[in-house]
């Protein structure tokens, strides 16, 4: 006797009572689980087609069991819009599917009558395994594309802060990626690291980008992250110390240096920040010995060397006014210090003052610029800023002169 027929007869038995089935299991979701009764009507609808899809995959599937091409996938979850992923949890998933497998069971006597029951259930249990691998399936894609889809989303927010274009809609894409930062800001850069065979890392550069995040979260930052090119840019939020900020996350970059720019108020004005790492990197090479990481105000003589007309300008506003503001003798004391080779009794001569007026002028200088005419780095600064402060304003150079 051919079983294909009696096969043909249970599956229209099933088939009348999809809908009985469905209404018992949504019943049953109302009753036992929480988490259903507290999601909006028209998600509950869509659950509810996606339980009577099920079942209705199911009698499908063992009117036919034979043909093994049954995308239960498709046929289970096809239905439900892709936002319902990211609003029922995997964990529910399982647990509506699971219900449902036992709504199934409980009312199988009942659907098809006793003689097949059995065979029924037997049945239930092989598809309800199909519809396990289905619901993996469907939540993996799902991660893997909105994985994909904060990448780019990061991405586009980093390039809108390097380019300063950062706004109110960069805001609210940086806090679809968890940007909870309210408070001060800074940026990070410095090269990608390279594979051993010194090729670009690829792939890794995934597991790189989640590193960077889980150190700044280690210390309470919010941390953006993305490259470009050669380059890795790491955007910091909430910081209260640049430099633990920065040592923070240095370790994941390449080699080379690493740049960390000037603290902002906010995201929208990150750009600042950036701008200055972005000239401190170009113009690391010109200071072979920096820390690193570095701050991108220690890189300001190669900056401003390198071009950096901001630097240029930072250098004349904090170094060469301060000196003019405090007077002329103190202008004419730093200059004659570094043309007698640092020399205070060779300053005193050359100026007709004691020894102890150069070294209290001096002590002027460096509370008032906060660098120290004695410290060779510090010497080396001023003198750039002397020089680039009187080819901005020579008249200040020639003040209180014949």
């Amino acid at each position: 006797m051919s079983t294909q027929p009696d096969r043909e007869a249970i599956a229209g038995r099933l088939q009348r009572s999809v809908g009985a089935l469905t209404t018992s299991t949504v019943t049953r979701m109302e009753r036992d689980m929480p988490w259903f009764r507290g999601l909006s009507a028209r998600d509950r609808s869509w659950i509810g087609m996606i339980v009577q899809a099920g079942i209705q995959a199911f009698v499908t599937w063992y009117e036919t069991p034979a043909d093994g091409s049954l995308p239960v996938t498709a046929e289970v979850f096809g239905a439900a819009p892709r936002a319902l992923v990211g609003v029922v949890s995997l964990h529910q998933t399982v647990e509506m599917v699971r219900l449902t497998i036992e709504v199934v069971e409980e009312n199988i006597v009942e659907a098809v009558g006793p003689a097949d029951a059995p065979a029924v259930r037997d049945s239930v249990v092989r598809y309800a395994r199909e519809v396990a691998f289905a619901t993996a399936e469907v939540y993996a894609r799902a991660a893997e594309m909105r994985g994909a889809w904060d990448a780019r989303l990061e991405a586009l927010v980093v390039d809108s802060v390097l380019r300063a274009e950062a706004d109110e809609t960069v805001l609210s894409r940086a806090s679809a990626l968890g940007w909870e930062s309210s408070g001060d800001v800074v940026v990070v850069l410095g090269r990608v690291p390279t594979a051993e065979g010194g090729g670009a890392a690829g792939a890794a550069r995934e597991s790189i980008i989640d590193d960077v995040r889980r150190s700044a979260r280690h210390i309470g930052l919010d941390a953006l992250c993305a490259v470009q090119g050669d380059r890795m840019v790491v955007v910091l939020g909430g910081v209260h110390d640049a430099d633990k900020a920065g040592a923070a996350v240095v370790r994941h970059f390449g080699d080379g240096a690493v740049v960390i720019g000037p603290v902002v108020p906010d995201l929208v004005r990150a750009s600042i920040s950036a701008r200055a790492a972005t000239a401190g990197l170009r113009a690391a090479a010109g200071g072979p010995a920096a820390p690193r990481p570095v701050a991108s105000d220690d890189l300001l003589p190669e900056r401003a060397l390198s071009g950096d007309g901001h630097a240029r300008r930072q250098l004349v506003r904090e170094v060469y006014h301060p000196l003019v503001a405090a007077g002329v003798p103190m202008l004419e004391t730093v200059t004659a210090y570094f043309d007698h080779g640092g020399s205070i009794e060779g300053t005193a001569r050359a100026l007709f003052v004691h020894p102890n007026t150069v070294r209290y002028r001096l002590r002027r200088a460096a509370e008032v610029t906060g660098l120290s005419p004695s410290a060779p780095r510090d010497a080396y600064t001023y003198r750039l800023a002397l020089t680039l402060g009187r080819l901005a304003a020579p008249e200040a150079a020639t003040a209180g002169g014949p």
